[in-house]
């Protein structure tokens, strides 16, 4: 595999030591990495207060693009009819997953991004912890049931990393559900237990660790929509309702190729973007479902490319593949805007920047992720009318059409 379709995959360590670096410059270089990290932290997870300084200092998540009252919440969900497949002493698979929806009132502390115990563990500093959003904390649920998104963060990358896009997607109406997936990554839990990747490494030695994370990925989607869609309406945010017959999967990297395989594995989910994702398991099963792709720096990445044209020929349904070839592999998630708002971007290993986060900058990225992603879930989930899809346009020079 070449090192570009090695990196777009994510499974590799290198996204979270070069953000390390990027944020904290050298002194980073002795900080704890993800995949040695300890459960030491002694705080309250990073959901559980609110941020009671909305004039502090530090970077905002870029505005939506509707501009309407977004609300957030995280819950601690335990699946106990599935064994830990990381960790087999465990009789449970535990997972953290955070919700944005539309919220009739914007009022309210803002949460906060990150708590700066797990911002340390995972960075190397308390930095990204600064990062101001747009969701109000506990808001109550806008009434009616919402279209879901479920979304799936890179290898070693927290669900945090899609804070811009879940307050965009709950900004234009859906309900959505970013999950952190225990072990692949550092996930804090309440009361401050913080638990380690146990499994960054193994990409480098198991040939099969794609398809098998890809696997537990998509259980892992599922059983969160079991959780939302359960009968009598007690799913873990109370008073969120959301409509089963409108479900889609999205998912960066690693969490791209989960989104297909549990469109592939579950008929609730009616459409899938993979956002810079290698595909590890052939996308059968799909009945001619819709499928976004998204990728970056198309022409340069010869591997990537193979992965994806083999994919396309087997994708059935409405499907569509945009380029964006300025960006890089992080341009799909917050790290790249985050780096950006820092002002640290320079501080990158000079051979790993153009991989990483390209040419453009990170809320342009940002900017073109949220409208072709909403673009294509408005179309799909929504039934309204998205002439983004099919043609080049003038507010996105940049963004090619690759098929």
């Amino acid at each position: 595999m070449s090192k570009t379709a090695r990196w777009r995959s994510a499974a590799l360590p290198i996204a979270s030591t070069a953000l390390v670096l990027a944020l904290a410059g050298p002194a980073a270089a002795s900080a704890p990495a993800a995949a040695t990290a300890t459960t030491t932290a002694t705080t309250t997870a990073p959901d559980a207060a609110a941020d009671s300084k909305p004039d502090a200092a530090g970077p905002r998540v870029p505005a939506t693009s509707t501009h309407r009252p977004v609300g957030t919440t995280s819950a601690r969900l335990v699946d106990r009819d599935r064994p830990d497949p990381w960790r087999p002493d465990t009789p449970s698979r535990e997972l953290m997953v955070t919700f944005w929806y539309p919220t009739d009132s914007g009022r309210g502390a803002h949460a906060p991004y990150l708590s700066p115990e797990l911002s340390a563990a995972l960075y190397g500093t308390d930095a990204p912890a600064g990062v101001r959003t747009g969701a109000v904390a506990g808001a109550r649920p806008a009434p009616g049931r919402h279209p879901l998104v479920l979304l799936s963060p890179g290898f070693g990358l927290s669900r945090t990393t899609l804070t811009a896009l879940g307050e965009e997607l709950a900004a234009r109406g859906y309900a959505v559900a970013a999950v952190d997936h225990t072990y692949e990554t550092l996930v804090e839990f309440p009361g401050g237990r913080i638990e380690p990747c146990l499994v960054c490494g193994r990409e480098g030695t198991d040939p099969d660790f794609g398809a098998t994370a890809s696997r537990v990925r998509a259980a892992d989607l599922r059983f969160v929509i079991d959780r939302l869609t359960a009968p009598g309406g007690r799913g873990p945010v109370r008073g969120l309702a959301v409509d089963p017959g409108r479900i889609a999967a999205v998912g960066h990297s690693l969490g791209g190729a989960a989104a297909l395989e549990a469109m592939a594995e579950d008929r609730r989910i009616s459409a899938a973007a993979n956002l810079d994702g290698s595909v590890w398991i052939p996308p059968t099963g799909l009945r001619s479902r819709p499928v976004l792709l998204f990728s970056a720096q198309l022409g340069g990445s010869p591997g990537a490319t193979g992965n994806w044209e083999d994919t396309w020929k087997q994708l059935t349904g409405p499907r569509y593949w945009v380029d964006l070839p300025t960006a890089g592999h992080l341009s799909f998630s917050d790290e790249h805007w985050v780096v950006d708002a820092l002002g640290s971007r320079e501080q990158l290993p000079a051979d790993s920047g153009p991989d990483l986060f390209g040419t453009v900058r990170g809320e342009r990225a940002l900017a073109a992720t949220r409208a072709y992603l909403g673009a294509f879930l408005d179309r799909h989930l929504l039934g309204r009318p998205a002439p983004l899809l099919d043609r080049p346009s003038r507010a996105f020079p940049e963004v090619r059409f690759a098929k």
